[in-house]
């Protein structure tokens, strides 16, 4: 009945319905080849609340205090108020009805999108078969066609039940649902976003597009170039720059950048990028990098090619403050990204998690990767234990969904198809990667500046206080290890002054020092500061950091590492000869894991070597021999995802994201610090998050002033008052400046600190 509501406020459902079926129908037309998704998506989306037609429902809605979080199951009690089963019983019922056994197997893909668009999409075996078999389920429906919904709502119209279509068959199955279910949920999002707040969509129109991104871009760099002073270095950088926009017009697909640390790759790739979107179509560029401590710096240097287009030019999307389903309300779940904007920077697990995501708020941005272009920076850093899920799901993005993908760095990691003594072991890789740059080993050459000192014996650890002395004797020098404990304990033991690094500093806080840093290395090159400059940090400096030691020591690590210290030592070639890189094997070892397993596979691939230690060569030996070691789907992912049955198209969706966790823990928990030269902005930010509740613009703001640690710490940090939860998933600590230590960030336990667990 049309008078029946979807949301308090007067939302019509069948409004609401049809709206929702028409965005999702819109969205799915960008992976839309064969002309059948969007009638998939359409009917998804018009059934998907077919539940909310229920007189407890109706009820619910108009006597309630609290009647806006009604939509999200679990919120309130009461088996007469559940509604999300209704729409996919119905899809089972009618398509089997009118199209035998096909419509019915079609209408399993249905029931995965309808009975999944709150809590997330379930495993078929022990989730959404069992539920669909329960009485209180066919009460549900039974409730549901009692009102009499309209019959333009019930009516499966033209749609034809066929999954021989489906992108990438079996193999690709799982993927077309999450993408699917993201066409589903973010028109859902939208459409009630829109009735709350009208002038939502609007404000959301505000991004500059991507070709005016590109000649941004070309004028920055034009200029950058007439103030560039002549040097070697400047001048390959700008073949650099010339190789990435000539190959920009070559076909989608797979691309590798390999440029050695210092040769300008940032913005090269992001020339290579809007010029290949402005060529082949493309809707938008992803830049995803490692780590959430290093990814701020990146999208400041955007902005700053930007700045003539205005302030809202980019999405920066790191935060991990996603609500628990249980304490989901209408406002945080609206207050997630889809990734609405031409140019999204973003972190490896916000990309990845959300690829294998069965949770609505973080599937919602997945239609939105698609006919796009992924930047991987720093792409050996692709988690080795989950390495063979994401390689599958980028060569299906690849292959069927217009995706081009630039795998961008200094140490091109060994993706290809690689077949082990070991059959379990076997790599599915990457195939047809093209080289944008002609000469990667002549590049190489040229741009040699440094000199790498190994070990005289891998065998014999260094106290850290006799490498406090070492590092001490230096008057300007950089010191990486790999753990913040070890990064902590090195810096007390130097002379006072010696400045800190890692992630238990807030982005803001990170980028006042390294800020810091640049200057006053330019003060002691022109011969203005005489006073020592020594710098201890983790390796967060080792990617997307611009900074110019000439002398650099690093802690044992993966050659990868090892060869990005390097690039932060005579960076420039300033330096009348080369720079000094001295490793050096710490007191403890890297924590277990593949950070353990990376160095052992460094000592292997250097031990007797006496060429350059970072000769590009090498590089394929040492990721060869470093997969051989891990297991590379080490959760069974692939299995999860795979279809055991095609008679019942069973996947075990939620099963598989729960697997795959990039942060090797049960959850992560991000923490808005109090650091004092931001003070009066971090009040602000949190009397508004208080006030008005959860906001992306909001909640992008407070990124800046983060700290992910682990849930358990939070959790115990809480429980003594030392943090507060302004919302779920978000702490903050309380006002108390002993907790945040000017120099060295957020305090932590040693007790309750696993050094092994979080990004440095």
């Amino acid at each position: 009945m049309s008078e029946s509501l979807a949301h308090s406020c007067g939302h019509l459902l069948v409004d609401h319905l049809r709206a929702v079926a028409d965005g999702a129908a819109g969205f799915s037309k960008a992976f839309d080849s064969n002309g059948a998704c969007a009638r998939w998506a359409y009917l998804a989306g018009l059934w998907h609340d077919l539940g909310k037609y229920r007189p407890g429902f109706q009820r619910y809605l108009r006597q309630s205090d609290k009647p806006d979080d009604a939509h999200i199951e679990g919120k309130v009690g009461g088996r007469e108020k559940t509604h999300s089963a209704a729409g996919a019983l119905w899809a089972l019922q009618a398509l089997e009805k009118t199209h035998g056994a096909n419509g019915k197997l079609a209408a399993r893909v249905l029931a995965y999108l309808i009975a999944g668009h709150h809590a997330g999409l379930d495993d078929w075996d022990g989730g959404l078969k069992e539920r669909l078999s329960n009485t209180d389920c066919q009460t549900e429906l039974k409730e549901a066609l009692a009102a009499q919904p309209p019959a333009s709502i019930l009516d499966s119209g033209d749609f034809v039940p066929d999954i021989s279509k489906i992108s990438g068959g079996a193999a690709g199955f799982a993927l077309w649902v999450r993408l699917l279910f993201s066409c589903l949920v973010d028109a859902d999002f939208l459409d009630t976003e829109a009735h709350f707040d009208a002038g939502k969509p609007a404000r959301r129109d505000g991004f500059p597009t991507l070709d005016q991104m590109r000649l941004a871009l070309d004028a920055h760099m034009l200029a950058k170039a007439a103030e560039a002073t002549p040097s070697e270095v400047n001048t390959l950088r700008a073949d650099i720059l010339r190789q990435c926009r000539d190959k920009a017009a070559l076909p989608a697909g797979f691309f590798s950048l390999t440029v050695p640390t210092g040769g300008g790759k940032t913005l090269s790739s992001l020339a290579f990028a809007l010029n290949h979107a402005q060529t082949h179509g493309k809707r938008r560029v992803i830049y995803a990098i490692p780590y959430t401590s290093i990814i701020e710096q990146t999208a400041d240097v955007f902005r700053d090619v930007f700045k003539t287009l205005g302030d809202e030019v980019l999405i920066e999307h790191h935060s991990q403050a996603d609500a628990a389903d249980r304490d989901e309300t209408m406002r945080s779940r609206l207050a997630c990204e889809n990734w609405d904007a031409p140019l999204v920077v973003t972190t490896n697990v916000q990309l990845f998690e959300s690829l294998f995501a069965a949770k609505t708020s973080r599937c919602r941005k997945l239609h939105n990767i698609v006919n796009s272009i992924i930047v991987l920076d720093e792409a050996q850093q692709l988690p080795p234990e989950f390495l063979q899920p994401i390689l599958d799901a980028l060569n299906l993005l690849v292959k069927h969904y217009g995706v081009t993908v630039v795998l961008c760095t200094a140490t091109q990691p060994a993706l290809n198809t690689t077949n082990y003594f070991d059959k379990s072991k076997d790599l599915r890789g990457l195939e047809n990667v093209r080289e944008i740059i002609d000469n990667p080993d002549a590049l190489f050459d040229a741009l040699k500046r440094v000199n790498v000192e190994l070990p005289p014996d891998w065998n014999i650890s260094t106290p850290w206080v006799d490498m406090a002395e070492k590092i001490a004797a230096e008057d300007c020098v950089l010191a990486i290890v790999s753990t913040r404990k070890a990064a902590r304990e090195l810096q007390r033991l130097l002379p006072p002054g010696t400045l800190h690094l890692s992630a238990l500093m807030c982005g803001a806080h990170r980028k006042t020092v390294i800020d810091q840093i640049k200057v006053r290395l330019k003060s002691k090159r022109d011969g203005h500061d005489l006073q020592p400059l020594r710098v201890v940090s983790t390796q967060l400096v080792e990617a997307g950091v611009d900074i110019d030691f000439p002398v650099v020591y690093r802690a044992l690590a993966g050659l990868d590492s090892i060869a990005q210290a390097a690039g932060r030592c005579n960076r420039e070639g300033r330096l009348d000869g080369k720079g000094r890189v001295v490793v050096f094997v710490p007191p403890e070892p890297p924590p277990l894991g593949h950070l353990r397993k990376g160095a052992q596979a460094c000592i292997s691939t250097l031990h007797g070597q006496h060429a350059d230690p970072l000769a590009r060569a090498l590089f394929a030996s040492y990721f060869r021999q470093f997969y051989s070691t891990v297991d590379l789907d080490s959760k069974g992912v692939c299995r999860l995802l795979t279809v055991k049955d095609r008679q019942t198209l069973g996947v075990q969706f939620r099963s598989a994201a729960d697997a795959f966790r990039l942060i090797d823990d049960q959850d992560s928990a991000s923490v808005v610090v109090r650091y004092a030269e931001h003070r009066d902005e971090i009040e602000k930010l949190l009397g508004m998050l208080a006030a008005e509740g959860p906001a992306r613009w909001l909640m992008r703001k407070l990124q800046r002033y983060t700290v992910s640690i682990h849930k358990r710490v939070a959790d115990k940090m809480l429980a003594q008052g030392d943090l507060t939860l302004p919302m779920p998933g978000l702490y903050a600590q309380v006002n108390a400046d002993n907790l945040y230590d000017p120099t060295l960030g957020l305090k932590l336990n040693d007790d309750l600190y696993n050094p092994g667990g979080f990004a440095p």
